[in-house]
């Protein structure tokens, strides 16, 4: 009973840590950026779209070093790989505050994708799924729900030594933060390796990555998970120019896009506390079903304003859930055993989407004349999802 106990707190120490991590690593490495950015056009000179376009060049090396950081995960442990990360990603940042120009500027944010794959979402979900096997949905959805802190955290912290400290010393402080803070969390709480997993049982089918992915169920898994992120985080994320369309105040737009954000925390909620005895694909297909509902009428709905609000607060529900959705469909259809390899390569191409989210969906909308018309392109997108989930 003493070591069920024991086992117990130290499987939430060491959640507890990696959450912890999270926020920081979130606010540091991803909405840092996005706060800061207009003062560091304001001061450089740079446009906004190519401080944008540099630090989407960071994600994109994020989702391919990915694929590597999942099989050190799955054969290493987590202390080694994610406190490098932390320390790589320090040393990207002091690169980017003292970037002469926007080239070496993009060579820091390239050297925080290296950071970003070691120590964000991809990277924690693997030491969960390893670490917490059937219970792997709850310490998800605990890490989730903290890493949704962190731009709550951490937007206010930027935008407050911004107003005291230019944007280059800014980021070194937030290199030193990042190294005080998740280093030794990393360090001092993360198993230094992990304990061999028992022999299979001899009727389990143990899956490897060159195996998964010649088979069909994969690339429907891909392209229903690829088509639903493209859907809910274009639109989302154009949540401010869509609502001002409707006619909302910039003020109110920016209040729908805050508790749309709030939205993710209930859809993480609600996620985990339903039944998860069907298929697999039934969690991905409801998704993608409630995403085409609501992007519809996201695109459709002209008012009043606290419908839209509402509406958006759904949507933003169902992309919290989707997070989730993500982080099990790997696991849910090929088991636990080389989890982290398998999922390097399924995550890759969405995280690469994810890292053009902010730009496409104001792309789509300038193309085809308007964000409402944008939005039923991309409830397209969530039909795509639905019907690709039922093959997955």
């Amino acid at each position: 009973m003493t070591t069920v106990s024991t086992r117990r707190h130290r499987l939430g120490v060491r959640l507890g840590a990696l959450s912890v991590g999270q926020v920081v690593s979130w606010g540091i490495l991803y909405y840092a950026l996005i706060v800061a950015a207009p003062a560091i056009a304001d001061e450089t000179g740079w446009t906004l779209p190519a401080i944008t376009l540099a630090f989407s060049a960071g994600l994109i090396v994020s989702a391919l070093s990915g694929i590597l950081v999942g099989r050190w995960l799955d054969h290493r442990g987590p202390r080694l790989i994610m406190t490098a990360g932390a320390l790589i990603g320090a040393v990207g940042l002091v690169v980017v505050s003292a970037a002469p120009n926007l080239l070496v500027f993009t060579v820091g944010w390239l050297v925080c994708g290296l950071a970003q794959s070691a120590v964000l979402y991809q990277a924690a979900f693997t030491v969960i799924t390893r670490r917490h096997g059937d219970g792997r949905r709850r310490a998800m959805t605990i890490l989730t729900l903290a890493g949704g802190l962190a731009s709550t955290v951490f937007a206010p912290i930027v935008a407050g030594l911004l107003t005291r400290l230019d944007w280059r010393a800014t980021f070194l402080v937030l290199a030193i933060l990042l190294l005080v803070l998740t280093v030794p969390l990393h360090w001092f709480f993360l198993e230094h390796d992990w304990t061999p997993l028992p022999p299979p049982h001899p009727d389990e089918h143990v899956h490897h990555v060159a195996s998964v992915v010649r088979t069909r169920r994969f690339w429907a898994l891909e392209l229903s998970m690829l088509s639903l992120a493209i859907a809910l985080f274009s639109v989302t994320l154009a949540v401010i120019p869509l609502y001002m369309e409707k006619g909302l105040s910039y003020e109110l737009a920016a209040w729908a896009l805050g508790l749309l954000g709030a939205g993710q925390v209930i859809g993480r909620l609600v996620y985990v506390v339903l039944p998860h005895r069907s298929a697999p694909w039934v969690p991905l297909a409801t998704t993608s079903g409630f995403a085409v509902v609501l992007l519809g009428l996201m695109a459709l709905v002209p008012g009043p304003p606290w419908l839209l609000i509402a509406i958006g607060m759904a949507a933003g529900a169902v992309r919290g859930a989707q997070t989730l959705v993500q982080g099990s469909a790997v696991a849910d259809r090929w088991g636990t055993r080389n989890y982290g390899s398998i999922n390097g390569v399924f995550a890759a191409p969405i995280t690469a989407i994810t890292a053009l989210g902010p730009a496409l969906g104001p792309v789509v909308a300038a193309g085809v004349g308007s964000y409402a018309a944008m939005a039923l392109i991309m409830a397209g997108f969530g039909a795509v999802a639905l019907v690709s989930a039922r093959f997955s």
